[in-house]
């Protein structure tokens, strides 16, 4: 009788402890909040994340996965590698300082720009396999012995190259002996105008790409930008 009382008393101290301790600790907890970033509306992969696409959301934070973005800063401006849909909170590897696979670049394409693939018949004419997602080049035609840089293909953006079994630059396997596939393609990004030039010149010529510039997204686009005065002007 004497152990039941005591086993008793022990129980109730124990309800009190956990009623006036341990619940309240787990109430805070669950009580806790936080400030994440997440989308207003769906950003599709590929796209620059604009402030106006941000929201700052304030939610518990019992069971949110750390790691989170928690400036503002650290997003906008930025690129989303997938789709990135609201509801979600948004982690570093879901973004990137640049959008330059092939895949982000094809989802851009609005009729104004296409892509064409020349063929790299070479080692020496596609910059010794060299060339790399975002370089600006230059397209040198050549017929028997003549050469010429046409005005509208002085300055030309490289979405990808690609090899013979379809890998795209980034993307190609070694092979069993250590060495890689060089690119059989390249694929440019052009306007309607170019794209025929080069398909014509792709039929009837040989095509050498020229490397120009290699280096930030923003200087790239002034040569692109470059380019499109050339373009409007009529230049042959």
């Amino acid at each position: 009788m004497k152990n039941r009382t005591i086993i008793g008393i022990f129980c109730i101290f124990l309800a009190v402890a956990v009623m006036f301790g341990i619940s309240p600790i787990v109430n805070r907890m669950a009580a806790g909040k936080t400030t994440v970033y997440q989308v207003s509306k769906m950003v599709e992969q590929g796209k620059m994340i604009a402030k106006e696409d941000v929201t700052k959301v304030e939610i518990g934070s019992s069971g949110v996965k750390t790691g989170y973005i928690k400036d503002e800063s650290q997003l906008v401006g930025k690129y989303a590698k997938s789709d990135i849909y609201p509801n979600i909170n948004i982690y570093p590897e879901m973004i990137s300082d640049k959008a330059d696979s092939a895949e982000d670049v094809f989802r851009t394409l609005d009729g104004k720009k296409l892509a064409i693939s020349v063929t790299i018949p070479s080692f020496a004419t596609g910059l010794s396999g060299k060339l790399q997602n975002g370089d600006i080049v230059s397209v040198i035609v050549t017929n028997g012995a003549q050469s010429s840089i046409p005005a509208q293909l002085t300055y030309v953006k490289i979405i990808t190259t690609t090899t013979k079994k379809g890998a795209d630059n980034g993307n190609v396997p070694e092979n069993k002996d250590g060495t890689t596939d060089l690119p059989s393609t390249a694929t440019l990004l052009v306007n309607p105008e170019q794209a025929v030039l080069l398909a014509s010149y792709e039929q009837n010529n040989k095509l050498h790409l020229a490397l120009v510039y290699r280096g930030t997204p923003e200087q790239a686009d002034k040569y692109v930008a470059e380019q499109q005065k050339v373009l409007e002007s009529g230049a042959k």
